[in-house]
């Protein structure tokens, strides 16, 4: 027999009572209309923002090709938002930029009292009076996000409308200069030990010494992998034009694929689209792209092969989505930026799964997942069920939201 529209509202009703905080077990079927207007959803509301600065001092300091001194501690900023009904999203961005003031001062404030399911509002209500501080908006973007997936049962991916993948390939972002250790010893030797662990794509860091000295660095690591396992080098703005020319060829010769990023960021990353003209291998760029806006600029120069926003850096998952579309209609590929804890991770392999092939033949260049190597307690570590590696790959979590759970014990511990 038929059930009336009136019946199934309130049975839908009914069962979002009966469920903790009336949320959690909102049937996937139910459409906004039958659910939203007389439920508890509706009265959802934003009752704290809270920052957390989290800080670990390393046991060997470490950097890139410009980081002079080598870093000594790690740093990132957490975001909670809390509601009236006991749900909590968690977001991250760096802690740079006055992007905790710009969180706590100006942007928290404005969200207290809020419902958090009212995204594309409160999209505009963030961007509006913080003159473009797209840190600040990327951990609120990404914890609203894990906020109202939770609410509605749905990952972050089906939040998006839904997953073209169930699982991302993943590449290595390792090899840094570490203080002690000469590159030509600790480089090849960390490649071999994560191909081992079953890395099909590694990236090193080139750029703090000469040209030759680092390109039988790279014929080291060539000849230590082989020639199947794929490898991507990142410059980290250490080169000039010519130099940067000149290592490109060289990795060209050794089949690495992909040169992020040799020449300085700023301004507006200067000289790119005529490097990107040089090159005999792909160029990537963006990792600094602060909005669609920028990228935009970047995308219509034709600065970059590949462009790769992150989203804890240019405004969050939204923005670095639409990003994607964007460089996609110039037939630019997107590979995002991808450098924190469990939550950035997590929010950038939902943001993956939701990203094309660039082309309708056989899936070969399938966007990867950049996951740092280097010394990180805040990966597989914060996240209560560690992320894991298999074959080259992380499955796209169904779980509502960002799909973890973050470990409050852990963040209290480095919290200062």
């Amino acid at each position: 027999m038929p059930v009336s529209n009136s019946s199934r509202r309130e049975f839908f009703q009914t069962t979002a009572l009966l469920t903790a905080g009336g949320l959690a077990s909102l049937p996937l079927s139910a459409s906004a209309d039958e659910v939203v207007p007389n439920s508890s959803v509706r009265k959802l509301k934003i009752t704290a923002v809270k920052t957390y600065l989290l800080r670990h001092k390393l046991k060997r300091p470490f950097g890139v090709s410009v980081s002079v001194p080598l870093d000594k501690f790690r740093q990132t900023l957490l975001v909670k938002i809390e509601t009236n009904a006991g749900l909590v999203g968690w977001g991250e961005t760096a802690p740079i930029n006055g992007s905790r003031g710009t969180i706590d001062d100006h942007l928290a404030p404005r969200l207290i009292g809020q419902n958090p399911l009212e995204h594309r509002r409160l999209w505009r209500l963030m961007w509006g009076p913080n003159f473009g501080n797209a840190l600040a908006v990327g951990a609120l973007d990404m914890s609203l996000n894990d906020l109202r997936g939770k609410a509605l049962n749905m990952s972050v991916a089906e939040l998006f409308g839904g997953r073209l993948r169930d699982r991302v390939p993943v590449y290595a972002s390792a090899m840094n200069y570490v203080a002690g250790m000469e590159p030509e010893d600790h480089f090849p030797q960390e490649a071999a030990a994560l191909v081992k662990r079953g890395y099909r794509a590694l990236k090193m860091r080139i750029g703090r010494y000469s040209v030759a000295r680092e390109a039988k660095v790279a014929a080291a690591i060539r000849e230590t992998v082989g020639p199947k396992v794929r490898l991507m080098a990142d410059g980290n703005a250490a080169y000039t034009m010519a130099t940067a020319v000149q290592m490109g060829h060289e990795l060209h010769k050794l089949g690495f694929e992909i040169f992020e990023e040799p020449l300085p960021q700023s301004p507006k990353y200067a000289g790119y689209e005529e490097l990107r003209r040089k090159l005999p291998l792909s160029l990537a760029a963006g990792e600094a792209v602060d909005s669609r806006a920028s990228a935009k600029e970047l995308i219509d120069r034709r600065a970059m092969d590949i462009i790769q926003p992150d989203i804890s850096l240019c405004g969050g998952i939204g923005e670095a989505l639409f990003i994607a579309e964007m460089a996609s209609l110039s037939g630019i590929r997107c590979i995002p930026h991808c450098w924190g804890s469990d939550i950035v991770i997590a929010a950038t392999t939902q943001l993956l799964s939701l990203l094309p092939d660039p082309h309708w033949g056989f899936p070969t260049d399938t966007p990867m997942l950049e996951l740092d190597q280097s010394e990180n307690p805040w990966r597989n570590g914060l996240a209560r069920q560690p992320i894991q590696v298999r074959d080259g790959y992380i499955n796209v979590s169904r779980k509502p939201g960002l799909g973890i759970e973050v470990d409050e014990d852990v963040v209290k511990k480095y919290a200062v």
